[in-house]
């Protein structure tokens, strides 16, 4: 059994957003699980007036408020449609439900939620000690799939940095490239 066979059997209804559509705001409290069938989302949150943009998410991942799903807690972000997207949107209930009659399929859930920590542990780590050139190389050699799908300002904010900046390191990374 795989993760998309797990995603086929809960049952769940279909959501067609727009581009641009926040179907998660920080503060609410939220039970559902998304899967993106087409479609890009980014998970984002607002400092200060600020978006910065924690993730992005594409067809064939799930996405959720962790924190609000598992514990029933406010979220801490948004979740907005990049362009327009089909989501599959699964019930809390119908989930637990569904894994704890299929053991099988709660360890494939429990991978790919291992996963997903190992991942933004990763991320997390980046910010603090990898500078702003080194996290765009980083993307380019680990998800340029990011790069090509998603608009600059938004891969500024995923960086930490503005948008000139961003355009300062990739020029420098061009003009390397010439030289060797």
């Amino acid at each position: 059994m795989t993760y998309q066979d797990i995603i086929a059997s809960i049952p769940h209804t279909v959501r067609e957003l727009p581009a641009k559509a926040v179907f998660l705001r920080e503060g609410e409290v939220d039970d559902r699980y998304f899967f993106i069938e087409e479609g890009a989302v980014r998970l984002w949150f607002d400092q200060d007036g600020k978006e910065i943009t924690l993730n992005f998410f594409f067809e064939g991942e799930g996405v959720a408020s962790m924190e609000s799903l598992l514990k029933a807690e406010p979220s801490r972000y948004y979740l907005e449609t990049m362009k327009p997207s089909r989501l599959l949107v699964f019930q809390k209930k119908e989930m637990d439900a569904y894994l704890d009659t299929h053991p099988d399929a709660g360890a494939i859930a429990e991978n790919a939620l291992r996963d997903m920590l190992f991942e933004y542990s990763g991320l997390f780590l980046s910010r603090i000690k990898d500078d702003p050139a080194e996290r765009y190389a980083t993307l380019l050699k680990d998800r340029p799939d990011i790069l090509r799908r998603v608009p600059q300002h938004y891969i500024a904010s995923y960086l930490g940095i503005t948008p000139v900046s961003l355009s300062r390191i990739r020029r420098r990374l061009v003009e390397v490239q010439e030289i060797v």
